[in-house]
């Protein structure tokens, strides 16, 4: 039976379970990975914590969990619910680039320790070297992120329009 667009909702469940999945693969945790999916699936970008809980049959825990870790990586929002003390949790179209910028943060904080440990270590040691190594790789890709990041704006504003 069909949804109101026209979607089988089983078919999207499995579209959900399938990108988390894949999401899992990745790295990130299980119930995240699925409060994620169904979040980016729906055609709000947003849902309760009751939505969740019904169509991915999990506790509010859960939910709370998972939106707990998806908000410290900056890939969902909280909003309250207008007229309404329930939160709604929420996707936006550029959560892909917080994301990354999110990163971006911890790769700085990579680039410090492995600075001293290039200074503890001695540069000129094997040991040293490699840390040397890894800061060099660290710096290049903020680098490139960094330029990455500029074409992606020009190109999702040429793509999809200003906001």
């Amino acid at each position: 039976m069909a949804d109101e667009m026209g979607r089988d909702p089983e078919a999207v469940s499995k579209f959900v379970e399938s990108f988390a999945a894949q999401l899992v693969e990745a790295g990130m945790p299980r119930m995240p990975a699925r409060v994620f999916a169904a979040l980016l699936s729906s055609d709000e970008g947003a849902m309760t914590s009751a939505d969740l809980g019904e169509q991915l049959r999990i506790s509010p825990a859960a939910v709370s969990g998972a939106v707990r870790y998806l908000a410290q990586t900056h890939m969902v929002s909280r909003e309250r619910e207008p007229g309404s003390r329930r939160e709604r949790y929420r996707v936006h179209g550029d959560q892909w680039y917080e994301a990354l910028t999110n990163r971006e943060a911890l790769i700085k904080r990579w680039e410090g320790a492995l600075r001293e440990g290039v200074t503890s270590l001695g540069e000129h040691t094997p040991a040293g070297r490699r840390m040397a190594e890894t800061l060099a790789f660290f710096e290049f890709v903020e680098s490139e992120v960094a330029a990455m990041m500029e074409r992606w704006r020009i190109h999702r504003e040429k793509r999809f329009g200003a906001g």
